[in-house]
Formats: C-alpha cells, structure tokens, sequence
C-alpha cells in the first residue's frame, strides 16, 4: 500500500510517500542522514523517535520538499512524515501518540 501526504510550514511544502520497504528514508532523493543542519535533521526524524523503531523498519518514506528556509521545510516534512505514517498505519494508538507528543498539526487530517 502506498501512502501520499502532505506539509506545509510559512511558505516550505513537503509531499511524502509512504511505503512498505526497508527503513529508508528519503528528502529530495537523498538519504536523510545527509540533511543538514544536525537540527533540521533530528526534527524531520521525530515521527519515528515518538514510535517503536520497528515502524520504521517496515516502511519506506520518500519526501520532497519545495520553498521556505531550511527549518520551514524540516518542518513540513515531519508534519508530512507523521501524516503519513498515521494514515498508512490507519492506528489510532499512534495518533494518539503523536497528539501527546505535540504534534497537533496532524490533527486536521485524522478528524476529517
């Protein structure tokens, strides 16, 4: 099953494509790890930090990002990746996870 959603922060604006896979992460076709700033990094992985790793292990996130500054786009795509991961899940234990984690943005899409 295939899964796109997504974000938006100021004027930066992530798609993200969700996927049964392997673990790998994506932004703009580039494995994540390789993202910098360190701290833009750590925000657009915080989806993953609030789950068991497992999750993260059994999908494949791809994700594109356009416009903004560097955290503006690392914010769209943590907002788009834990979209994503809640759609693709269709878990309401996650969701709620993410609401307690401070993650109100995707709270719009789950109520709608």
């Amino acid at each position: 099953m295939v899964t796109n959603t997504s974000g938006k922060k100021k004027t930066a604006i992530a798609r993200a494509t969700v996927r049964e896979g392997t673990g790998k992460v994506r932004i703009n076709a580039r494995p994540v790890e390789l993202v910098d700033p360190e701290m833009a990094r750590l925000k657009m992985l915080e989806p993953f930090r609030v789950v068991e790793n497992t999750l993260r292990d059994d999908v494949d996130v791809d994700v594109s990002i356009e416009g903004g500054g560097v955290m503006g786009q690392a914010d769209a795509a943590r907002t788009a990746i834990a979209r994503g991961l809640v759609q693709h899940t269709n878990d309401a234990e996650l969701r709620d996870a993410y609401m307690e984690f401070a993650l109100p943005e995707i709270i719009p899409v789950i109520q709608s």
